[in-house]
């Protein structure tokens, strides 16, 4: 019985098949390290097993259909991914699992991932993504405009609310508490959830929408609680740390029909993941995968404009991965979060369009004259994008925004 994973040239049915690609560093050549991959992430091993049968390997093995340059295109049969219990940490296992420890490859990175609708049809999806975001604050059209409350931790409830009432007076339609905070003895989450649904009360009743995302990443059943006592004191929206979190988490939270509001997604721990252009996983897999898993929203970077480092056609493509066709999936809303200001909006909404969650933390709350202010200097700055007027000219008519661009630009 010949046993051989190439199928180099074979156009899979992607229905039948999930099928990746990998980029590869080696001293193999391309075909060979692709035949590793594939062996070692279905049904072989570093030898022959004798229990291995022609039937097995037919069922389960996978294929390498192209291997040229330094990419690879694996296919994974569907079956290797039935079952009620498996999900999403199953399919990690397979396609992104004891590949990247293998001695004969220097570095691999799984870039993509195709899913038949099969297992799409397993997963719950955004249960309000773009338009359910938009239907909530009445937006529906300009970029959701948020901020994230600074000191990342510190503040007490009652400060860490009057923060978020104050970047509501300033027009903004979103906040969330940072990466770091969750429950912790100076900010408990109860009392916290409490004082911002009072200032988000307050902002209502004097005619502004806005939603706050407070983190309950925890571990296991502990977030269900987190979510429970999140909600029980009035939460509009909650956040979950997905990479520290795991992806099953984000659909524990989506499954549950208690949970009827939205979920915002942060990438915390991401670029230890994604950041090496030959090893790892790139973002676009996790947000096809937060998307399957039932996010709203997801933090994809600000391509290129703000602080953190930025591959920026891959953010561009993580975008369009968690906004366009997905077999059946709502779109997530995109947020762009990370050293941003008002000075810079402009260009990051040439790249993002408007369908996007703009988060600023520093660049409301450095502002000179408060959190108030910098809060208008942020909504100004996108009202001026949104109409195409340059912001300089913009400024010279709204002080927040003239004072924000004396300060950072």
């Amino acid at each position: 019985m010949t046993i051989d994973y190439l199928a180099l040239g074979e156009e899979l049915d992607g229905d039948e098949y999930l099928i990746c690609e990998y980029t590869v560093k080696s001293d193999l050549d391309i075909v060979t390290a692709g035949k590793r991959i594939a062996e070692e992430e279905s049904t072989g091993t570093w030898t022959r097993p004798t229990t291995l049968s022609e039937d097995i390997f037919k069922k389960y093995g996978a294929k390498v259909t192209k291997a040229e340059g330094n990419r690879v295109e694996i296919g994974y049969p569907v079956i290797d991914f039935s079952g009620e219990i498996g999900e999403i940490p199953q399919i990690l296992s397979i396609v992104a699992g004891n590949l990247f420890g293998l001695d004969s490859l220097e570095g691999v990175r799984l870039v993509d991932i195709h899913f038949p609708q099969d297992i799409i049809d397993r997963y719950p999806g955004p249960q309000f993504g773009i338009e359910g975001l938009r239907d909530i604050l009445d937006r529906p059209d300009k970029p959701l405009i948020g901020t994230i409350v600074k000191p990342k931790i510190g503040l007490p409830p009652k400060e860490f609310a009057d923060y978020v009432y104050q970047a509501g007076r300033g027009g903004l339609t979103n906040s969330k508490d940072d990466e770091t905070l969750v429950d912790q003895d100076f900010c408990p989450l109860q009392d916290r959830v409490s004082h911002v649904s009072e200032s988000l009360d307050r902002l209502e009743e004097e005619g502004h929408k806005m939603i706050h995302a407070h983190n309950i990443s925890t571990s296991g059943h502990r977030m269900l609680e987190a979510a429970d006592l999140a909600l029980e004191n009035g939460a509009r929206q909650l956040m979950v740390d997905v990479l520290t979190v795991g992806f099953a988490g984000v659909q524990a939270l989506a499954e549950d029909p208690s949970i009827k509001v939205p979920i915002h997604v942060h990438r915390a721990m991401h670029a230890a993941i994604t950041k090496n252009p030959e090893h790892g996983i790139s973002m676009p897999v996790i947000g096809k995968l937060v998307r399957l898993a039932g996010g709203d929203a997801l933090h994809i970077g600000t391509y290129g404009i703000g602080k953190m480092h930025a591959e920026v056609s891959e953010e561009i493509y993580s975008r369009e991965v968690i906004t366009e066709d997905m077999k059946g999936l709502d779109p997530m809303m995109p947020v762009a979060s990370g050293g941003l200001h008002p000075g810079m909006i402009d260009k990051l909404m040439e790249k993002s369009g408007p369908d996007v969650q703009i988060q600023a933390g520093g660049g409301v709350s450095g502002h000179p004259e408060g959190v108030s202010s910098g809060a208008a200097a942020l909504r100004q700055a996108v009202d001026a994008a949104y109409k195409g007027i340059d912001l300089r000219e913009y400024a010279k008519d709204h002080q927040e925004l003239r004072k924000a661009l004396e300060k950072w630009m």
